[in-house]
């Protein structure tokens, strides 16, 4: 399996990350998108119906659903602390996919595993 010291090399070489001040929210849910993101610094929380279901920590991504598929943002994402985001479009991740298929299965798995936890978490409330 992929680890996360090189998925997060995968987006370190991308250009141009950016910083949000914590409270800054990075996308609302319903929006279209064409970003997923690599968290390189920092942490982002997952916000479902004003809730946060999850935080997202350094080396992890998110924001994939709208490169395989998913037309809009499924939830809103918010910078709990200040962080530094690197981004990738659809032609730099089937890039990253084709020269790195391993790290598809990782985005796969957290793409999957963060869908369940929501999912959970939302049949709590």
């Amino acid at each position: 399996m992929l680890s996360p010291v090189l998925t997060l090399n995968i987006f370190q070489k991308q250009p141009g990350p950016q910083v949000f001040s914590a409270g800054t929210v990075i996308y609302e849910e319903g929006q279209p998108g064409e970003l997923m993101y690599g968290v390189l610094e920092g942490e982002v929380d997952v916000v479902v119906n004003n809730k946060v279901v999850e935080t997202i920590a350094a080396s992890e991504v998110f924001g994939v659903g709208v490169l395989v598929g998913v037309k809009n943002r499924t939830y809103t994402a918010v910078a709990k602390t200040e962080c530094k985001l690197a981004f990738i479009d659809e032609s730099a991740f089937l890039f990253a996919v084709q020269e790195t298929p391993t790290f598809a299965l990782k985005v796969m798995k957290s793409y999957s595993e963060r869908l369940s936890r929501v999912e959970h978490q939302l049949s709590s409330f």
